[in-house]
């Protein structure tokens, strides 16, 4: 059985690939993860192996676009009307409550929330996307969701 079409793949997995990139990067730039995600993906799909775990592919895609958006903003400089006193600016309000909490977690946890959480990837390819071991992937996560419930934004 050959691939199915590309079309069908965005469709399926499209609202997926979106709500990992809302949960690592933010209502704002993950519209711009998302579409360089499946940019990439269409690229490189022809090479694809029928067999292949497309969703874990698309997944590791905007896990790549994320940190490729991080860098980005990192890089950004910031308009402001004055200088601020000291050298800490204040982080932008989210209107969100939940990407607020989330936001708050450290990387490690956040990222491996949104990966198996969200994008429902099993802990084992949680740990390749994060560069850790299954286990710190799996006490990365129960962290995170720990700190999420403390904060009373998740049940």
């Amino acid at each position: 059985m050959g691939l199915q079409p590309f079309e069908q793949v965005v469709a399926e997995h499209g609202p997926l690939v979106l709500r990992v990139c809302r949960a690592l990067l933010g209502p704002v730039e993950a519209d711009d993860a998302w579409a360089e995600t499946f940019l990439s993906a269409l690229r490189a799909y022809p090479r694809l192996t029928p067999d292949s775990n497309v969703q874990a592919w698309l997944v590791t895609i905007a896990h790549r676009k994320a940190i490729d958006q991080h860098r980005l903003r990192q890089r950004l400089p910031l308009p402001v009307d004055r200088l601020p006193e000291s050298a800490q600016q204040e982080p932008a309000e989210r209107d969100d409550d939940l990407w607020s909490a989330l936001a708050a977690l450290p990387p490690t946890q956040r990222a491996a929330v949104a990966y198996h959480h969200v994008g429902g990837l099993p802990y084992s390819q949680v740990a390749e996307l994060i560069g850790n071991s299954e286990a710190a992937a799996r006490r990365a996560a129960a962290d995170g969701i720990k700190a999420l419930r403390r904060s009373g934004r998740v049940s």
